[in-house]
């Protein structure tokens, strides 16, 4: 086992998910940080460059993720001057459950004149925990680490410091940009019973790394019709703001996520 929090192990080329991986979906489900989070680091330790910078990573969860053995395959599809794009694929004996997309820009100067912004403030919560923590944060209750208490139709946020994705790798700004960023489905899809809507996608665009150690995500719009949902968010860090994430999801009353009924709480 890991001696410090991690969602996988590796032993013998594989990763082996540890109780930090687990979600609510079902008794031996992983949650979606996990699985984006070891994407991201496969992809970043196979073609990550510092003349580069991974903007945008989209992973699609093609079937839910498993407590079993772990295999990440990657490949490069295309090395240009100014754009380089990467896959990797999450398996699981013969099955490819989730497959990662990475898009990387070489770093350059910006363009002369200057350009509109919006206005995105976020006021993160206090934090005097050393270790891993996950806050959740919700107009009507502020900011708690308990879900329960966000149970309502008001805008919601996280405030994250991830543990090790791989145990015996420290999670770098990347990775822990992109496993902040499967909150999205959190704060764009929680409502007065929890959360029924299960995320197929997630997609990360990032100006920059996010510096520090906590990264914030907030909702920033959630439309729904037919059983079908979409959201974004703003990404934030000390600095400010630095990024985007966006998920759809489909409705899942069968699994509905009620936070006020005991469950596991993984680490993200």
């Amino acid at each position: 086992m890991a001696t410090v929090p991690a969602h996988f192990v590796p032993d013998a080329g594989l990763l082996h998910p540890t109780e930090f991986a687990l979600s609510r979906w079902g008794p031996d489900h992983l949650n979606g940080p996990a699985v984006v989070g070891v994407a991201a680091w496969a992809l970043e330790r196979d073609y990550g460059d510092d003349e580069f910078l991974p903007t945008r990573l989209t992973a699609d969860l093609f079937k839910a993720a498993r407590r079993v053995p772990t295999a990440v395959r990657t490949r490069l599809v295309r090395d240009g001057r100014r754009i380089r794009s990467s896959e990797c694929d999450v398996l699981q004996g013969q099955d490819v459950v989730a497959r990662a997309t990475m898009v990387q820009y070489r770093r350059s100067a910006p363009p002369p004149g200057r350009e509109w912004v919006p206005a995105a403030p976020f006021a993160p919560p206090t934090v005097t925990d050393s270790g891993a923590v996950y806050f959740i944060g919700s107009d009507d209750a502020g900011w708690d680490p308990a879900g329960a208490v966000h149970q309502n139709t008001s805008r919601k946020r996280v405030y994250h410091r991830t543990v090790d994705v791989v145990a015996g790798s420290a999670p770098s700004p990347f990775v822990r940009a992109v496993v902040a960023a499967e909150a999205t489905s959190l704060v764009t899809n929680m409502g007065t019973r929890g959360i029924g809507y299960i995320n197929g996608d997630l997609t990360v665009a990032l100006s920059r790394l996010p510096v520090g150690e906590f990264v914030g995500v907030q909702a920033d719009s959630h439309w729904c019709s037919d059983g079908i949902s979409v959201g974004g968010a703003t990404l934030f860090d000390d600095a400010g703001p630095f990024g985007i994430g966006m998920v759809t999801a489909v409705a899942n009353p069968a699994a509905q996520i009620d936070f006020s009924t005991p469950g596991p709480v993984p680490a993200r």
